[in-house]
């Protein structure tokens, strides 16, 4: 994606560094997303097909994300044959889950 305006001020994530975690999120939801939901407007909910060191992967972006966008709230629930991974924030980043919603919508396998 060349267009990162969607990203917040409020990522500390050097500017240079933002299209390649983009392509990593990318990369997770084109090969694993099975399903998404929005329960509520601040919330957005992932199924992601399980397999072996996919729950790991999951983790690590969601530590790296955490550390550099403190607006995020995630949340990982491993099962048997799938990984759910919840994205909630604040209503001030509202437009970002909006943003990842429209991607991920797209990559739905």
């Amino acid at each position: 994606m060349s267009n990162l305006a969607w990203v917040p001020q409020s990522c500390t994530l050097p500017t240079e560094e933002r299209p390649l975690r983009v392509a990593e999120w990318d990369a997770l939801f084109s090969e694993r997303l099975t399903s998404s939901s929005r329960p509520e407007p601040l919330r957005l909910r992932l199924d992601l097909a399980g397999g072996a060191g996919v729950e790991e992967r999951v983790r690590d972006l969601v530590a790296r994300e955490s550390g550099c966008c403190s607006f995020f709230t995630f949340t990982t629930t491993p099962g048997e044959d799938l990984i759910r991974l919840d994205i909630a924030v604040d209503p001030a980043h509202e437009t970002v889950l909006d943003a990842i919603a429209a991607r991920t919508a797209r990559m739905q396998v």
